[in-house]
């Protein structure tokens, strides 16, 4: 049941959620800064540049950055207009034609398959008006060509030298810090490369570029593609901007926010945010979280402007969304956007509420839930009975019940699954679990949020994950785990909830969650659309 094409908006009048209004077109604006530049580092550990001198009075910087799996991209970067005055575009390099670049602008008309869907979803923000980075992306048919020829194409080294200095005009920012980042065509979270706070000399570029090509056939993304049914040959784009910095103050942060609860379906926006932190930490799970709505709080005005540019993107894609962003004294930036994946329930409701709030039609409905949706819908739960052993409980990330054996590593899961189920235990994981979380019946960690790598993968795989559990401590050099005064060996049988967050001693018996009548009106719909096809 694949979805249509997205439109426009509904013609009839539909009820808006409190609180989510439309924002004032230009109410984005940037105040001027001066840029941090730090030393980036390139995947062997070596420092690709001396540091850079910081502007006096601010405060130290947190150490060199290193080229990473993680997706470190959501403090990556920000115009210094938006668009209220002429500009050059940095893909303007004065020749006759520009083969292997595209600028990032609200003109820019082209396919996720040439620019990646991460890029194209930028343009998207551009035309909404919405504030998205100064920057350029090199297409996946450079990425291509490298990857047949083991070395640039022709022209693209002089492509990329015109576009920074474009850029550095553009931004009026100097010394300029950009980040370098994967986009495919289809969305691979967390499983290429990313280079933050970069000078974009040709000496430091130019490899992060050809990094970022490299990571492409890394064996982590080589099994996600594999699990999703990706094409090995497509490639990936490479999205150059100019940074942001979420750790700039007391008043910065960075963050990641569905414009519906990812696990429920409800209306209401969910997500992460940590303040005083770069994206990396959000993603990582090396640092405890905040709920979204923390930010309503501490940042109204970060709150206001982020909840109406949730409902102007549902407005546009006529669907849920996801969106990474970061804060800078105050100020947000929205720095990516793609539609949310939900689990079978939360997909359901979805698709229901935004029929009933006239953005879809009852068959578009029908048609966005897919078969495997349907049949996850009706989420098991652990049983509450007197005789289970409850060890603990963290934060439910994908629903769903899994009982297996516990596995420590990701070597020891692989192992262990040839002889049955397992749970893969970790303090938080990365995109160099991929194996593992590919074998995995479900996924435990000590650390992470809904937004965390293992959150995403979860949610991308169907399985059950429960992460955050902070009574958690993991042993990999005995095998084992320890939970508040408990001991348990790696192979010990344990059972996780992956919608209320528990984890059990043992295998357990489960009930049927209720969906309300959410899944009663969708199935309804279903056959009156199948009678329909058949008249």
């Amino acid at each position: 049941m694949a979805a249509p094409p997205r439109g426009g908006r509904a013609d009839r009048e539909r009820p808006r959620r409190p609180g989510l209004r439309r924002p004032r077109p230009g109410s984005f604006r940037r105040p001027a800064r001066a840029h941090d530049a730090g030393v980036p580092r390139l995947g062997n550990g070596a420092a690709a540049l001396r540091p850079i001198p910081r502007a006096t009075g601010e405060r130290p910087r947190p150490g060199p950055i290193r080229r990473t799996g993680l997706r470190r991209g959501f403090d990556r970067v920000l115009p210094r207009r938006l668009g209220r005055t002429a500009r050059r575009s940095p893909c303007d390099t004065g020749h006759s034609a520009v083969k292997w670049l595209r600028e990032l602008t609200p003109d820019t008309r082209e396919d996720p398959g040439l620019i990646g869907a991460k890029a194209h979803g930028l343009l998207d923000l551009h035309r909404l008006g919405l504030p998205v980075p100064a920057g350029f992306v090199v297409t996946t048919e450079a990425c291509r060509a490298f990857l047949r020829d083991g070395h640039f194409p022709d022209g693209l080294r002089d492509e990329l030298a015109a576009a920074t200095r474009t850029l550095e005009e553009t931004a009026g920012s100097s010394p300029l810090t950009v980040s370098v980042r994967s986009g495919a065509g289809v969305s691979m979270p967390g499983m290429m490369d990313t280079i933050l706070n970069l000078r974009p000399t040709a000496e430091q570029l130019e490899p992060a570029v050809e990094a970022v090509f490299a990571s492409w056939e890394t064996p982590r993304a080589r099994t996600y593609r594999e699990l999703h049914g990706i094409d090995h040959d497509l490639g990936t784009a490479v999205i150059v901007q100019e940074m942001v910095y979420g750790d700039r103050d007391d008043r910065s942060g960075t963050g990641v926010a569905f414009s519906r609860n990812p696990n429920t379906g409800e209306p209401a926006p969910f997500g992460d945010v940590l303040f005083g932190h770069q994206g990396v930490d959000v993603v990582a799970g090396t640092s405890p979280v905040l709920p979204l709505t923390g930010l309503a709080t501490r940042e109204p005005h970060v709150w206001k402007t982020l909840t109406e540019a949730l409902d102007r993107l549902e407005d546009h894609y006529r669907d849920a969304v996801y969106v990474e962003f970061t804060f800078e004294t105050g100020v947000l930036w929205l720095l990516q956007v793609r539609p949310g994946r939900f689990t079978g329930a939360a997909a359901i409701r979805v698709a229901v509420d935004l029929a009933d709030e006239g953005r879809i039609s009852r068959t578009e409905a029908v048609h966005r839930v897919s078969r495997r949706q349907v049949e996850r819908a009706r989420t098991p739960r652990i049983a509450p009975r007197p005789d289970t052993t409850l060890l603990g409980r963290g934060t439910g990330a994908c629903p769903g019940v899994a009982t297996g054996r516990i596995a420590t590593t990701t070597e020891a899961a692989r192992r262990m699954a040839a002889d049955g189920p397992v749970i893969l235990v970790r303090p938080e994981t990365s995109p160099n679990d991929m194996n593992g979380l590919a074998v995995a019946a479900g996924i435990l960690t000590a650390r992470g949020g809904p937004a965390s790598h293992a959150a995403v993968v979860a949610r991308s795989l169907g399985k059950p994950a429960v992460v955050g559990m902070g009574t958690l401590a993991i042993d990999e050099t005995n095998a084992s785990i320890t939970v508040g005064e408990r001991t348990l060996a790696e192979g010990t049988l344990v059972t996780i909830d992956g919608t209320g967050g528990e984890v059990a001693l043992g295998g357990v018996p489960t009930v049927t969650r209720e969906n309300g009548d959410h899944l009663e009106r969708f199935l309804a719909w279903t056959e009156e659309d199948a009678r329909l096809s058949r008249s």
